[in-house]
């Protein structure tokens, strides 16, 4: 109720305050400055003035404010040895360049260092009072507030976020601000930073190099940590997009900021315990590391492969931290380690410089070693067993933060930034052995030089920057490793250089490497393990692409790569191996002489060959006899030499087909099994007619006589020779490998060319042999001793029962099975005729001579039923 009240009172009061402001301006023009003037901490008089900005506090007391009055000023807290380590190496570097010779010679430099307690707020601050001065009212004026930088350029600052608000404000005035430790890839942008520059690579190379080492490990499944600041924010966001390229996944990636409560903090803890990670990528800013070591420490969170980036991973004070070594082993990159002469005895030579920095280096030295200064305003509220300062105290024995050297590479950048001004202001002010002091250098001029200075330091330590203001990308790869005395060692285990060639760029060198609990073997971090040749990779829906099942490729697929997500179809010629990670040729399959199969078909070829020449051979030598004289001998001649052939056939059916073989395989089965069953047709016939002309008044013999038997074989046999050649013209049988039938072999076969050659050819077969077991059905019971007409109707019957099995048979058998059915039917058909019209006369010719008269042929019984 009370400040509802008081609203109009203070309305009228600020009306009446900018009423006052817009008269006083309009009287006379005045260039005042706003707001109380900003007092560096470190001063020292030049010629040319540099500016530094530096955090020699880590922290400030928070502030309670009403809104109704100015806000007092930042109180700071916790002294930060770092940051005075980082203000005496830029004193350092600007005494030595003022007792040089060679470089600004008749031109001393001085500077201006502030204190921004790490706070973004007060940082701007002092780039403004910096670029401006701290001169609280000038003198009436008629001419603009407009007059020259009190700077030409500023040293700092060494976190990226406060870079960011700096370089914001005084890019517009063109004043070279140089950092050695802000490393965030977005202040590389010259279009938001124009006159931004460090010393100190982007961290677009470290998150690069960060995820190629993980990678290099191996370690696909990682967790990541990372400040939530610009630096955290951005370097993990490139680490992420560079790791997801690689096929590194993140299971989980979690921001911590020093002033977070504990219970955020506690939170990330319980993420990284309920992990399946091994491997925790950590992009922090030192100080974000040390309020995180606290908590790790305190849940003995060990067991896990750290991954650092160079903010904290070679800070000996975090090691020391590690009371419980959470992080031995823990692997990153850091700026390559370097040597300043004289730099480590200026900086532990601490004085104060005037009455300015009286009271911090009070405050240094009583936190220094421990005690108070008797006229320090603390000194009544100090314990009464602390010792009294004497200001004569001696380093020497004195082990902590400020006497640690091992963030020397960062001094070096320090160093480099303040000689990069001064050889731009060599150039500048045309320094020979003497400068020109009338020319007057401005920031702009000065900011040109910079970006196109290149020199070398005493220590050879090649200084340039490219168009984005950045440094070569140069990193030592830092492997903790235990000493004998339970420290930790910070040991150069390999190089990174992004100038190199992508392949070239991470180097690791032939050292032992220790990893998470000084394992000498490398942790594994997986989710999902590798798929190994001959799998591939099925992925988790909606998971990461890290996490997937390993599935056997299908047959005829192989994968001879790990982690593939696709297996590759072998060639039609090939086949995969048990494994599938190769192709191997398929195995060729026929109807070989080398199998058993094959073998046992060729020696019942060649069985029936021999037993047809036999025969052949008994006729011939018993040729006069009446049973061989009897119906036509010279049929039967030609009927043992057409079923010659038949046996003979059906070997250009064995081994490799050819174009040959499979024209003549098809072709001489059909010519010769017309040729036998024209003989035996003709056989038939002469029974039927030798018969019916013994009735009287019959001439039937006349006119099937041994010309008319002669030139019906001749007939029935050239209309199959006719049938072959218009096939073999038209659409012949070929050679081909067949892929279809069997997945694993390939089946060499003849194809038909033409099916309607290859079934005209077995259906004028079929015909032939019909019309014969008729013609010998009903000549079966013809009167006669030895009546050849039944024993052709038996192997009639017998041929066309093979030739009629043969064809369902032939057709569900596969390969070459296909092809020994086929011989089969031509080989049991074959002994079919064989058997039964010749075995009998056989017999009788060999074991019943008695039988073989004229006298018995011709005698007349009366016939058995059939």
């Amino acid at each position: 109720m009370m400040s509802i009240q008081r609203w109009p009172e203070q309305g009228w009061t600020l009306l009446q305050l900018l009423l006052m402001a817009s008269f006083s301006q309009a009287e006379e023009l005045l260039c005042r400055q706003r707001g109380d003037p900003e007092n560096p901490q470190l001063l020292m008089d030049g010629d040319i003035m540099l500016g530094g900005i530096f955090s020699f506090h880590s922290n400030w007391k928070n502030r309670r404010e009403n809104y109704t009055q100015r806000p007092s000023p930042l109180e700071c807290t916790s002294l930060n040895f770092r940051g005075f380590q980082f203000a005496q190496a830029m004193r350092f570097a600007v005494e030595e360049i003022n007792n040089s010779t060679d470089l600004l010679p008749t031109v001393s430099l001085g500077y201006k260092i502030y204190d921004t307690c790490g706070s973004i707020a007060r940082g701007v601050r002092a780039a403004l009072a910096l670029a401006n001065g701290n001169e609280v009212t000038s003198a009436p004026s008629n001419t603009p507030c407009i007059r020259p930088a009190q700077v030409l350029a500023i040293m700092g600052e060494q976190s990226s976020s406060p870079c960011m608000a700096i370089a914001t404000v005084i890019g517009p005035l063109h004043i070279p601000m140089i950092s050695y430790f802000a490393t965030c890839a977005c202040l590389s942008d010259k279009t938001k930073y124009p006159s931004f520059l460090r010393t100190i690579p982007s961290d677009y190379y470290q998150s690069r190099a960060l995820a190629f080492l993980v990678k290099h490990f191996g370690w696909t499944w990682v967790g990541a940590i990372r400040s939530n600041n610009d630096y955290g924010n951005n370097g993990m966001a490139i680490f992420t997009e560079t790791a997801q390229q690689l096929g590194v996944c993140l299971e989980y990636s979690v921001a911590v900021f020093r002033t977070d409560p504990p219970e955020k903090i506690q939170k990330i803890i319980d993420i990284i315990k309920a992990s399946t990670s091994k491997v925790i990528v950590a992009f922090l800013s030192h100080m974000d590391m040390d309020v995180l070591m606290h908590e790790l420490t305190h849940h003995n969170l060990t067991g896990y492969q750290w991954v650092g980036s160079e903010s904290w991973i070679f800070d000996s004070q975090i090691a020391k931290l590690d009371r419980h070594h959470i992080l031995d082993g823990a692997i990153g990159l850091s700026i390559p380690k370097a040597h300043v002469s004289g730099m480590r005895e200026f900086i532990l030579d601490v004085k104060p410089l005037n009455s300015t920095s009286a009271d911090f280096f009070t405050e240094f030295w009583e936190t220094l070693f421990s005690c108070k200064f008797k006229q320090s305003k603390s000194s009544s509220s100090s314990s009464g067993n602390q010792r009294e300062c004497t200001g004569d105290e001696d380093l020497t024995g004195v082990h902590n933060s400020f006497t640690d050297m091992s963030l020397m590479p960062i001094f070096n950048n320090v160093y480099k930034g303040v000689y990069a001004v001064a050889h731009a202001l060599h150039r500048v002010l045309g320094c020979n052995e003497t400068c020109n002091n009338k020319v007057q250098p401005d920031p702009f001029t000065i900011l040109q030089h910079i970006r196109k200075i290149h020199f070398k330091t005493k220590e050879g330590d090649e200084v340039y920057f490219n168009e984005d203001g950045d440094p070569a990308a140069k990193y030592e790869i830092i492997n903790w490793q235990p000493t004998e005395h339970g420290a930790v060692d910070f040991v150069t285990v390999g190089l990174y250089d992004a100038s190199l060639a992508s392949d070239k760029q991470l180097n690791l060198l032939n050292k032992s490497l220790f990893f998470a609990q000084n394992s000498k073997l490398v942790p594994v971090s997986v989710c999902s393990e590798m798929c190994h040749p001959g799998t591939r990779k099925v992925l988790h829906k909606g998971k990461p692409v890290c996490c997937f099942d390993c599935i056997r490729c299908a047959e005829g697929e192989i994968n001879n790569v790990t982690d593939s997500v696709t297996c590759v179809q072998c060639h039609p010629e090939f086949w995969s191996n048990e494994r599938r990670d190769a192709c191997v040729k398929k195995e060729i399959e026929f109807l070989s002489y080398e199998e058993i199969m094959g073998a046992l078909l060729t020696a019942a070829s060649l069985f029936g060959t021999f037993t047809t020449a036999f025969v052949a051979l008994i006729f011939f030598m018993h040729r006069k006899s009446p049973i061989v004289r009897a119906n036509n001998s010279e049929l039967s001649f030609l009927l043992l030499f057409s079923l010659t052939l038949c046996f003979l056939c059906s070997l250009s059916f064995i081994g490799q087909p050819s174009e040959w073989s499979c024209m003549l395989r098809h072709t001489a089965f059909g010519i010769t099994f017309v040729l036998c069953i024209s003989c035996i047709l003709g056989k038939t016939m002469v029974v039927l007619m030798a018969f019916r002309a013994t009735l009287p008044g019959s001439n039937m013999m006349k006119w099937f006589g041994p010309t008319q038997q002669r030139l019906s074989v001749l007939a029935f046999t050239l209309i199959q020779i006719v049938i072959c050649i218009i096939w073999l013209t038209s659409s012949p049988p070929f050679p081909l490998k067949n892929f279809q039938e069997l997945k694993d072999k390939i089946i060499l076969e003849c194809a038909l060319g033409s099916a309607v050659g290859y079934w005209a050819v077995l259906g004028y077969i079929g015909i032939l042999a019909i019309l014969c077991f008729i013609l010998a059905f009903l000549a079966r019971k013809l009167p006669d001793n030895f009546n050849e007409a039944k024993f052709i109707t038996f192997s009639m019957l017998i041929f066309c029962a093979v030739w009629i099995t043969f064809i369902p048979a032939y057709v569900s058998s596969p390969g070459k099975f296909s092809v020994a059915v086929e011989i089969f039917a031509i080989l049991a058909s074959s002994f079919g005729l064989l058997f039964c019209i010749f075995i009998p006369k056989c017999y009788i010719i060999l074991l019943k001579p008695e039988k073989n008269t004229k006298k018995n042929m011709m005698g007349k019984m009366i016939p058995n039923s059939f």
